[in-house]
């Protein structure tokens, strides 16, 4: 296989109709999410009580001129639902492999529903349609799957399962422990996780347990909250793990950071070196090393389009930095991403930026050079 020059380490589905049938038991057709239209004559998921239109997913190409309902998978591009389409907008946009995240308003249906049986069906069969999707190209098309918080038993076996099937990482929504920060309890996790050599991914936030899916389909949206996702988050998420021992538990465990930013991250590992200084004698953060040490041998992060990561991007680490395309969510730049990233990298020597946008994404996941 030749050279990969792009990689983009957080890229998206959007679940095809029917993509739950005949992976189910039957008594859970009735409660299984359910193609209707919105307000607009579009297509949408009910989820429960939860109208939740496709159309906030579907922005690629279309330049600001998306819109957040009545938008149909009859006329949206295939490539946001179908593997060998999707195979077709890489090509034309220049990226060659693409990590495949699970839809966060999807599982948190599953996760919050009420019935564990149910929770548990339907997350597998979510892992299973999504290798379904990534079978066009394993070697392009790199899936993800979501962990169930029934129990940590439960998380630990999903995993296990997930990984012998092809997924390449797991994706966690909550800790399995349903604990609202990091707890000994999840131990058996991030062990197992160690032991499997299977990075754990955050996108954008953890979420306490029982969280519901909301709808979304308001024209225009919060602009503060879309201009902080995951800034709120994340950084708390980071340095819970590290302050709480995990990596001094175990060491191999490789975490990843997506979709909320890096341009920011001196400042946290600056601030968390300064804090463990300063309180290391009296406060309950027993640790080994100097906390930023952690996130430089345990964590990669991903960025978009943030010229600060570029500019930061020795503090960070290069080594640490991922590139992403967010396709095909209104992040994304398709089919112009290479045009972006050449603006965006200007001036960055070629070792480093061939790093960032596809060497640091290839060696973490072991992708064939």
């Amino acid at each position: 296989m030749t050279a990969r020059t792009l990689i983009s380490a957080d890229a998206h589905w959007i679940e095809p109709p029917g993509w739950w049938e005949g992976r189910i038991p039957g008594r859970f057709q009735r409660i299984a999410p359910q193609l209707v239209k919105d307000a607009d004559g579009g297509d949408a998921w009910r989820f429960g009580d939860v109208v939740a239109p496709i159309g906030i997913y579907c922005a690629a190409g279309k330049a600001g001129d998306w819109k957040w309902t009545g938008m149909r998978f009859d006329t949206v591009d295939p490539g946001f639902f179908d593997g060998p389409a999707r195979l077709r907008d890489m090509d034309q946009d220049g990226v060659d492999a693409e990590v495949v995240f699970p839809t966060g308003r999807t599982l948190l249906y599953f996760l919050s529903h009420p019935d564990p049986e149910f929770h548990l069906a339907m997350v597998r069969a979510y892992n299973d349609a999504m290798l379904d999707f990534c079978a066009a190209d394993p070697q392009r098309l790199l899936p993800l799957a979501a962990i169930p918080r029934t129990s940590v038993d439960d998380a630990v076996a999903e995993m296990r399962r997930c990984v012998a099937k092809g997924h390449r990482g797991v994706h966690i929504l909550g800790y399995p422990s349903n604990h609202d920060r990091a707890h000994p309890e999840d131990d058996p996790f991030w062990a197992a996780a160690e032991a499997l050599g299977t990075p754990v991914h955050i996108h954008v936030r953890l979420v306490p347990a029982g969280t519901p899916t909301r709808s979304k389909g308001k024209q225009g949206g919060d602009l503060a909250g879309l201009a902080t996702t995951g800034l709120l988050d994340m950084p708390a998420h980071v340095a819970d793990l590290i302050f709480a021992g995990v990596f001094d538990r175990f060491p191999g465990l490789r975490m990843v950071a997506a979709e909320a930013g890096a341009g920011w991250l001196p400042y946290l590992l600056e601030q968390m070196d300064d804090r463990w200084w300063r309180n290391r004698q009296w406060a309950d953060a027993e640790i080994a090393h100097v906390p930023s040490e952690y996130f430089r041998r345990n964590w990669m992060i991903t960025m978009m389009t943030d010229g600060y990561a570029v500019t930061n991007r020795h503090a960070i680490g290069v080594e640490n930095l991922m590139w992403t395309s967010d396709f095909p969510h209104h992040g994304c730049e398709w089919p112009y991403s290479r045009k972006v990233v050449d603006a965006e990298f200007r001036g960055v020597p070629v070792a480093e930026r061939e790093a960032i946008l596809a060497g640091n994404a290839a060696r973490f996941y072991g992708m064939e050079r």
